[in-house]
């Protein structure tokens, strides 16, 4: 299975760096939240247009959505960023609202593939919320490391 770390960085700069490291982000230097399978293009894309209300294509569309800051000739490990209105989304939700949210998100073919149940989706939602509201507060933005 494909690891994705998500975590925040001041900068687009910042979170390239952590390419240099092995094993990706340093839990002592950035804010660091690891998820199995939780892809930052598709999975993420869903995920934002079930928080904002959107379609898919208007989350992919969105600037940062999924977007890819490394090299697309790394063979094993990448830096992808996550929308802005994602981060917003997530900082800003309630508990309730990511409970909301975790069924129709959990009900996605990739999750459904991983056999995400809503209590894990809510764990993961829980999770990318509070590194969206510590990111928020430091004035860093999200990003995945994404190795295969």
């Amino acid at each position: 299975m494909v690891t994705c770390t998500y975590f925040s960085a001041p900068d687009d700069g910042s979170a390239l760096g952590v390419l240099d490291a092995f094993g990706g982000p340093d839990r002592t230097t950035f804010d660091v939240v690891s998820l199995k399978g939780i892809d930052p293009v598709v999975v993420i894309a869903q995920l934002e247009a079930v928080l904002t209300a959107c379609t898919y294509e208007e989350a992919r569309g969105r600037p940062r959505s999924g977007q890819l800051l490394s090299s697309p000739e790394a063979e094993d490990a990448f830096v992808i960023s996550v929308s802005d209105t994602l981060q917003e989304a997530l900082a800003s939700a309630a508990p309730s609202s990511l409970s909301e949210a975790a069924g129709p998100w959990c009900a996605s073919d990739e999750l459904q593939e991983l056999g995400t149940t809503p209590e894990e989706a809510i764990e993961v939602l829980e999770s990318l919320a509070g590194l969206a509201g510590r990111a928020r507060a430091a004035g860093s933005r999200l990003y995945c490391w994404w190795a295969v």
